[in-house]
């Protein structure tokens, strides 16, 4: 039920005061109706109403995000306050906004805010209750609040009584920051103070970054109490085995990480302390291009349900879907609540890992499909974060993926220091002892272009035999240009499929292409060798003297 503002009859009292719950701490005093936490078939039903998207045949609510079908990386703010500003890692991706602009955009935007009909939702972020975030969303779309609620994890009925958030998000896709009054560089902005704990999301109607803002404030709070939080996908075996899965949009989190042989714990985002893995979120947000019911059943099962919203995906007139057309974006996405799959640890929590998997999408095709790690070359990778950004997950890219190195495996929403998450993951996966694998799921037999993507079969197979603890035993040799040990036989698997350089017919361009990429990472280790070890300087890929 909406909760109405209007102050002009005694009878609205008690809807005024339940309004004003709704949004305290928000700053924002509603003039119009405010749907509080509304569940998901009342959300569907508003947002059909305000013909914000259209049913699938399956009940998915279907979306489009406009202009915006991926993050605005370059629009990110973080306000510039004398708690953290020696602590921030000022970057490209951590722009500096002056307190006093964001005084204006944060003024101007609740007043804009109060004028419309709102949708708030109370969440959590954070399913360790010992490191458990309070959420309050206010949006003007009945979608992006359904988003939320199926992302962020949903508080029993009886936590909502007295919930009080401990970070605000006011989000206003339609309104547009002006860079001379807001001090911002376009007409879209996503700025966070993290002393005042709000994050203000303008001019993009892309629910990624509702999510990945708050990725962004856990990064910033956990190492602070001795957490490291991760980009990272989880799943647990049934010996209670977790694995941790690291990568970059595009390279293959959700979908390595959904096996219906291993418990799902989450598919994005999971923080490792004292007491094991927790997942930040209570849903996932599954890229859904060219997606089969053969290859990623689960990921297809969920996204045909009712209150999965589907951003991007074409569908005709009668809902009925086309995954495959990506006249849109080739970034479209499914994002539905973990139940959704029916292999789920629901407790969203599991150990310390026994493995943890490094995934890159290598552009180049000369990364050889799975390689052992030494604690020191894990560390080396972590830091480096070589992947391709695959077209779509942000705005202005264009077809072809493109080499970077995000560092962590998750710059964009990095507030601090690479080094502070390298030293944390170095010490724990000592103190745990866990076995460390880089794993190519891009190219093979060529670059792009030119070579395949990855069989996602021999993927999997070469995974099993890492996480089942087979592979570990295996034996294995240096190849020579990455300092990579590469293992000589997996069951399943051809032979010149390990080897990378067996897998291209042009065996003297595969050794320019690898003198190339060997080129790239010397360029970017640049950048933070002068704060890591000797051991970690030593397993640094380097071109033969």
């Amino acid at each position: 039920m909406p909760l109405a503002a209007d102050n002009a009859h005694p009878r609205h009292k008690s809807a005024r005061i339940l309004a004003a719950e709704a949004l305290g701490g928000t700053g924002v005093h509603a003039s119009r109706s405010v749907h509080a936490n509304l569940t998901a078939p009342a959300l569907v039903a508003e947002a059909v109403r305000r013909s914000e998207g259209q049913l699938s045949v399956d009940g998915a609510l279907v979306v489009q995000t406009g202009q915006h079908t991926g993050r605005s990386a370059q629009d990110k703010f973080v306000v510039d306050e004398p708690s953290v500003t020696g602590e921030v890692w000022w970057s490209r991706v951590n722009n500096r906004l002056a307190p006093e602009k964001f005084a204006i955009l944060k003024a101007r935007v609740q007043a804009y805010l109060q004028g419309q009909e709102l949708f708030t939702q109370d969440l959590y972020a954070g399913a360790d209750p010992a490191h458990r975030v309070r959420v309050r969303l206010v949006t003007t779309g009945a979608w992006q609040a359904l988003f939320a609620r199926n992302i962020f994890i949903r508080p029993r009925p009886e936590e909502l009584a007295d919930f009080r958030p401990d970070y605000v998000i006011l989000h206003a896709p339609q309104f547009q920051t002006d860079p001379a009054i807001d001090g911002v560089r376009t007409s879209t902005s996503i700025a966070l103070s993290f002393e005042q704990r709000t994050i203000i999301i303008a001019g993009t109607e892309y629910a990624g970054e509702v999510k990945k803002s708050i990725f962004t404030v856990m990064n910033w709070l956990l190492p602070a109490k001795g957490v490291l939080p991760m980009h990272c996908s989880a799943n647990v075996g049934s010996e209670g085995d977790v694995a941790l899965f690291f990568g970059l949009s595009g390279t293959g989190k959700t979908t390595l990480s959904s096996d219906p042989h291993r418990k799902l714990i989450g598919d994005d985002e999971h923080g490792w302390s004292e007491s094991g893995i927790f997942n930040f979120e209570g849903g996932c947000y599954a890229k859904v291009i060219n997606l089969s019911a053969e290859a990623e059943p689960e990921i297809w099962a969920a996204s045909h349900r009712f209150g999965t919203v589907l951003e991007n995906v074409v569908a005709d007139r009668y809902g009925r879907l086309d995954l495959t057309d990506q006249s849109l974006t080739e970034n479209t996405r499914s994002a539905y609540p973990v139940e959704y799959i029916p292999n789920i640890e629901m407790a969203l929590r599991g150990g310390h890992p026994r493995n943890v998997v490094m995934l890159t999408c290598d552009a180049f095709g000369v990364m050889p499909p799975i390689a052992r790690l030494t604690p020191a070359q894990a560390m080396y990778h972590f830091l480096s974060g070589y992947t391709a950004l695959v077209a779509g997950t942000e705005k202005g890219l264009g077809a072809e993926p493109q080499a970077t190195f995000s560092t962590c495996f998750g710059a964009p929403f990095l507030p601090r220091r690479p080094e502070v998450y390298g030293r944390m993951l170095s010490e724990l996966i000592a103190r745990h002892e866990a076995d460390c694998w880089l794993v190519n799921t891009g190219w093979s037999g060529g670059q792009y272009g030119v070579g395949q993507r990855m069989s996602i079969r021999h993927t999997r197979a070469l995974l099993r035999a890492a996480l089942d603890g087979s592979l570990a035993r295996a034996r294995f040799r240096k190849e020579r240009f990455f300092g990579l040990a590469i293992p000589e036989h997996v069951p399943g698997v051809p032979a010149e499929v390990l080897d990378p350089c067996e897998s291209w017919p042009d065996k003297a361009g595969y050794d320019r292409t690898a003198r190339e990429l060997i080129a790239r990472f010397e360029k970017n280790f640049a950048a933070f060798e002068a704060g890591v070890g000797d051991e970690v300087r030593a397993a640094a890929i380097r071109a033969a003297a």
